[in-house]
């Protein structure tokens, strides 16, 4: 049997790999000039592999429709993986949450394991590919699918089969007669990687639904006032603080985390604030409570102290150098790129006498460490999301095999179908579980 594969990220890969050790032969199309160049962006460079949690707890970390994958999970799991890539030689380490890494901390090393695998089992890796359309056909007449959306229970009914693919090379028209192809061209994040969301086009010319496409694991923008500030903080990066990303109109948590955060020029990044934004863009009303400000990040800068010990411990910090001017006195206790913000914010003169400091003024001091808040616009551009929420609706995909209700022999991978999960290695898994599961049936 002659298998497809359009797109050479993670999940084209492994559905590679999957389906070729099933006998089939097996041909990858890739539109850039090599494979899994998205990989090599993983994880800052070193490629975020899986997280090393139980599979069970897989799913309570994809906001986005996480039960789908169950099937796709069983079917190939985070340790099957690590085993794929120890038997190419790439060892992994376990840090902080879990996450998995090529103790190498090159991200190159687990792209060029999974292509050195795909060609040990003979599949072919055409680069310079651009997919244009799936050809099919029903009762023997070929064609070029142009359904829509409206069409869907008609398709159901009388399905069309998958006949073969459409492409340019070298701006070549060329045409490959198969039996089955697996899509899996990503979504719309990092488009210099190849991922422009053309896969989407293909999926809805052949009927699919394609749910809104929006950033996900994204950075987040600030408001006016609140620009100002991480404009000044530029560059600081806080460890181990708590975040909430509160609805201030409600007075509701929307979403709590511990980790590491990034102030920049445009607002905040960093862990914490990527895995937020996948909860925040699936929040009621939210363009409302953007518009009016009522979304704030409340940052605890010192989350291991309560208010009681916090306070005794700046009453210390005070008591060492009594004749200490204020705009001295924070060294020990905050970064110093933060100090001049601090001040600023708690209204206490910079010249002051730390003896002369008021129980009211320490007060404000230690609420404003514990809940430094920053208001939130809106979420940065698509191109600089990790991922992307959205893509082929999974109500048209058997979750058991990722083949297309519509479409019979065409099969769904990674992340061109609607699912996405929080920072961690769970989207690397998602694109290798149904992946695996594409290429094996």
């Amino acid at each position: 049997m002659k298998v497809i594969v359009i797109g050479g990220g993670p999940a084209g890969l492994v559905s590679a790999i999957s389906a070729a050790t099933e006998n089939n032969e097996v041909i990858v199309l890739e539109k850039m000039k090599e494979p899994g160049r998205k990989l090599l962006i993983t994880g800052k460079g070193r490629c975020n592999i899986t997280s090393s949690l139980p599979m069970e707890d897989f799913i309570k970390n994809i906001p986005g429709n996480g039960k789908f994958l169950y099937s796709a999970f069983n079917n190939f799991t985070n340790e099957d993986i690590i085993k794929l890539l120890k038997e190419q030689g790439v060892n992994v380490k376990i840090e902080r949450g879990q996450r998995v890494f090529p103790v190498s901390d090159k991200a190159i090393d687990v792209r060029d394991a999974l292509i050195n695998k795909a060609k040990k089992l003979g599949v072919k890796i055409i680069t310079n590919a651009k997919v244009e359309n799936i050809i099919t056909k029903k009762n023997e007449q070929v064609y070029i699918a142009n359904n829509s959306a409206e069409n869907i229970e008609k398709n159901i009914e009388e399905k069309d089969t998958v006949e073969g693919v459409e492409f340019l090379i070298n701006g070549k028209k060329e045409y490959i007669k198969c039996n089955k192809v697996i899509l899996a061209t990503g979504g719309k994040s990092y488009p210099g990687t190849g991922s422009t969301g053309n896969g989407y086009e293909i999926a809805k010319k052949l009927g699919h639904t394609i749910t809104k496409i929006v950033p996900s694991l994204v950075p987040l923008e600030a408001k006016e006032d609140s620009l100002e500030v991480c404009k000044k903080l530029q560059g600081l990066s806080l460890k181990n603080v708590n975040v909430k990303f509160m609805d201030t109109e409600k007075n509701k948590v929307i979403y709590e985390d511990f980790g590491e955060m990034l102030f920049t020029h445009f607002g905040l990044s960093g862990p914490t604030i990527l895995s937020g934004s996948a909860h925040l863009l699936r929040y009621k009303n939210l363009e409302e409570l953007l518009k009016s400000g009522k979304i704030k990040i409340i940052i605890d800068i010192k989350p291991a102290l309560s208010i009681e010990k916090l306070d005794e411990r700046i009453l210390r910090d005070f008591s060492t150098e009594k004749n200490k001017m204020f705009k001295n006195s924070l060294d020990a206790l905050l970064p110093k790129k933060m100090i001049d913000t601090i001040i600023e914010f708690s209204n206490i003169n910079p010249n002051k006498k730390v003896n002369e400091i008021t129980k009211k003024e320490r007060e404000n001091l230690v609420n404003l460490l514990k809940k430094f808040a920053i208001t939130i616009k809106g979420f940065r551009p698509i191109e600089e999301a990790i991922v992307t929420a959205g893509g082929v609706t999974i109500k048209e995909i058997n979750p058991k095999t990722m083949e297309s209700k519509i479409i019979n022999g065409l099969y769904f991978a990674g992340e061109i179908i609607d699912v996405d999960a929080y920072t961690g290695g769970f989207n690397l898994q998602i694109a290798y579980s149904t992946g695996y599961t594409a290429g094996r049936n």
